[in-house]
């Protein structure tokens, strides 16, 4: 592997940037969300900046007795917010969305210190997070249902959207904005209620969040926030609460699947954003440098920490070479340091157990033949970083082909007939998103086809977009959020039958 004195040591935070963080730290509430107030409690827990290890801030660390007050609090809120105009839901999203536009530096400034990814990343997860909020602000006045006669006359057919109920929602610390508005915006849209769990690692965007929904008018109760050192004994009363309609939930499969045995005691209805392990194909036709560029947004978007990130690069033997060449040189060119410095380009991983495993899969990958073209290494001292890797010659045994990475570290394998391509894609429980470049339509469109994901990216490495559908197929999840059918996963359909 390449050694670690030939790459730089990640720089620290400048002192004007631990000023600015000083200050967007202070605008943090650090209590629980209770009924339209925060509570403040003697239990609390760190949350660490991964850069340093530094503290940032105590939040409260509620307990079993916490999640079913505010789950109760959303009950009780329920009826009333159900009622609501659809004009007045909208509304308050709509000012949601202003209020977190204006706060947009100091939202970014909290999310680059407790998650690790660089500064302009955040601020274009502000902006992307903030886009669920305008986008489901429009679709709270466009629920509707139908009216026909019966194909045997006389009857006539009623169908009307109602919101499911009382809603809980866990999210992961890796876009801890974006994944809180995907989900608190439609559930309000559609008339919901809703218990936000953030993860632990990264509370505080949450909690800034949370403050915009109080600021922006949103009813007490209607939204409830509880953090916890331990996800499981809050989770566990509101699962176990009849009441309780609905569960989302984006994080790992097996985690996902846990959640859905213990919501069929109360059949719960159920969204959930599991793993992925995204294939990245570049066929022999394809736009090499276009192909380059969307492999860096793919793979090294969130530092590649993210379920979307490219985590196979099948790439055809006739442009191989040439390709994995130009993305190691892209690769070894980012800077390590802390987000919130200008200069940095790669930022650090959530925790040493995510530097450990990258670790692990390369040393597994080199192992059984693979070559290091870039990076392999940890990085510094301070922190968890972690080099930008490029692997070439990846045999199809080694491990980090078949478990998702988390890490900036891109294994090359080839191919040379669009076949054995797609059953090489297709080899994996997961199907979350796939890559595929290509300059030639018919091609495109049969990868699109054949391809087992919920999302396909032509010629693009990023999907993600508020206004299309988000999901995956396999183990990668159930169901879908943002675009038309994201506030779906909130309504239930009634049907009245009425003879005239």
């Amino acid at each position: 592997m390449t050694s670690a004195n030939s790459t730089p040591t990640p720089h620290p935070l400048s002192e004007d940037s631990a000023e600015r963080l000083r200050q967007a730290l202070g605008e943090v509430p650090t209590g629980l969300l209770v009924n339209g107030s925060w509570r403040e409690t003697d239990r609390f827990f760190d949350v660490t900046d991964p850069a340093t290890g530094d503290t940032l801030a105590q939040v409260a660390d509620g307990t079993a007795d916490d999640a079913a007050a505010i789950f109760e609090a959303a009950v009780v809120a329920q009826e009333k917010w159900a009622a609501t105009d659809p004009r007045e839901r909208s509304e308050i999203l709509r000012r949601a969305f202003d209020l977190l536009h204006e706060r947009a530096e100091t939202v970014a400034t909290v999310m680059t210190a407790e998650m690790g990814k660089p500064y302009a990343e955040a601020q274009g997860e502000v902006t992307y997070g903030g886009e669920f909020l305008r986008w489901f602000a429009e679709e709270a006045v466009r629920i509707s249902g139908r009216y026909s006669i019966a194909p045997a006359g006389g009857t006539r057919l009623m169908t009307m959207k109602q919101p499911v109920g009382p809603t809980y929602a866990i999210t992961p610390w890796n876009f801890p904005l974006a994944m809180g508005t995907r989900k608190i915006g439609p559930a309000l849209a559609a008339g919901c209620t809703i218990v936000l769990k953030p993860a632990s690692a990264t509370p505080l965007t949450s909690l800034l969040l949370g403050q915009v929904f109080l600021d922006a008018g949103l009813p007490d109760g209607v939204l409830g926030i509880i953090t916890s050192s331990s996800s499981r004994a809050v989770t566990a009363p509101i699962l176990g609460d009849p009441r309780l309609r609905k569960l989302t939930f984006t994080g790992s499969t097996e985690v996902g699947r846990s959640l859905l045995e213990q919501s069929a005691a109360h059949v719960l209805k159920t969204s959930m954003e599991l793993g992925g392990n995204a294939p990245f194909v570049v066929c022999a036709d394809a736009d090499l440098d276009a192909a380059v560029d969307g492999a860096m947004t793919a793979k090294m978007r969130n530092i590649g920490e993210a379920c979307t990130a490219a985590n196979r690069f099948l790439v055809h033997a006739d442009v191989a070479e040439e390709f994995g060449r130009r993305l190691a040189e892209k690769m070894g060119a980012l800077v390590p340091g802390h987000g919130l410095d200008e200069a940095t380009t790669l930022g650090p991983l959530i925790d040493g157990d995510a530097v450990a495993k990258a670790q692990e899969l390369i040393s597994d990958a080199v192992d059984q033949g693979a070559e290091v073209a870039s990076g392999g290494q940890q990085l510094g001292d301070v922190g968890h970083f972690h080099a930008a890797t490029v692997l070439t010659g990846v045999s199809q045994d080694a491990r980090i082909l078949r478990e998702e990475v988390f890490a900036p570290v891109a294994p090359i394998t080839t191919f040379t007939d669009d076949d054995d391509a797609i059953a090489a894609a297709n080899d994996t429980e997961f199907g979350l998103v796939s890559y595929v470049y290509t300059r030639d339509l018919t091609r495109a469109i049969t990868f699109a086809e054949r391809l087992d994901a919920g999302m396909i990216g032509v010629n693009q490495g990023v999907v993600s977009n508020p206004a299309a559908p988000f999901g995956g197929v396999k183990q990668s999840g159930l169901g879908r959020e943002g675009g038309l059918e994201g506030i779906e996963e909130y309504l239930e359909t009634k049907y009245v039958g009425l003879r005239l």
